[in-house]
């Protein structure tokens, strides 16, 4: 007999995904099963499955699933999402609470208002460690050749890899033709989240994601991290930053030292309950 999973559909700024932490005994987490979820015409919906498991190190280990089945190493829409999945479904009482990763321990903390602040974790600027195929040194407004075009990127790792260009015009073509060459393209070996970015001012970005294994996405909480740490390290922006994407706006502070860690505040929401048999 088959046997439900129970999950709560959640949002974080338009970035969406299926959260549970009860599972079938006969589930088992895989690419298959987030696939087959995360279709928006045969399945559920979503840009990512989070499961919530049992963490000798932490409140809760998060496992994350992109659509495409490929598993992240982190999100930090994600992490605000179990954050007030953890409140809604009464699993903890604490208002910070530690979250497993593939990325370390990463803290979550409710505000006042309702929002979440999550420690991030320290960037990692160093080519080799994104990663990049660069040896050595970090890539900073370095020349990216694809097909015809030339971008100047600057790479970062918030848990996972980003390519972060800057540019005037955050055109359709601009994220969905070369966003998705970007993100396979041979100089990162794990492929790579792709971040358009149009200063509005030192405190002011406006942002569009290609986000490795999803497409483009209508938030990503690393992708406004490693944005916001591209464009102080380039001297474009200043320590407290508003990120505006098509799905809301989120807050980044960095200090702009590699050895202290970023911070992303902004909302989460359940969208649905619901049951599907497995």
């Amino acid at each position: 007999m088959s046997q439900p999973l129970n999950f709560l559909k959640m949002e974080g700024t338009g970035n969406d995904f299926i959260v549970a932490h009860e599972f079938p005994t006969q589930l088992v987490p895989s690419a298959e099963l987030a696939v087959r979820l995360c279709d928006r015409r045969r399945g559920i919906g979503a840009d990512g499955l989070i499961l919530l498991l049992p963490s000798k190190s932490a409140d809760f280990q998060m496992r994350i699933f992109n659509s495409d089945g490929s598993e992240a190493e982190m999100c930090g829409n994600g992490v605000r999402c179990c954050a007030v999945y953890v409140k809604k479904m009464k699993l903890s009482g604490k208002w910070n609470l530690q979250f497993e990763t593939g990325a370390g321990i990463i803290t979550a903390g409710f505000l006042k208002n309702g929002n979440v602040r999550v420690n991030m974790g320290k960037p990692v600027l160093s080519a080799p460690l994104v990663p990049t195929m660069k040896v050595s040194g970090r890539v900073v407004m370095e020349d990216l050749h694809v097909e015809r075009m030339l971008f100047k990127i600057t790479a970062v790792s918030m848990g996972n890899p980003h390519a972060v260009i800057f540019d005037e015009h955050l055109t359709d073509e601009l994220v969905q033709v070369w966003g998705r060459k970007i993100e396979t393209h041979p100089f990162f070996p794990k492929k790579t989240n792709v971040e358009f970015v149009k200063v509005l001012s030192d405190k002011e970005i406006r942002l569009r994601v290609w986000e490795r294994g999803c497409g483009e996405t209508a938030s990503c909480g690393t992708g406004a991290c490693g944005s916001v740490v591209a464009g102080v390290i380039n001297k474009m922006l200043g320590n407290s930053v508003t990120v505006h994407l098509s799905g809301g706006d989120l807050f980044v502070e960095w200090d702009g030292k590699e050895t202290c860690p970023v911070y992303l505040t902004g909302p989460a929401n359940v969208t649905f309950k619901g049951s599907v048999e497995i």
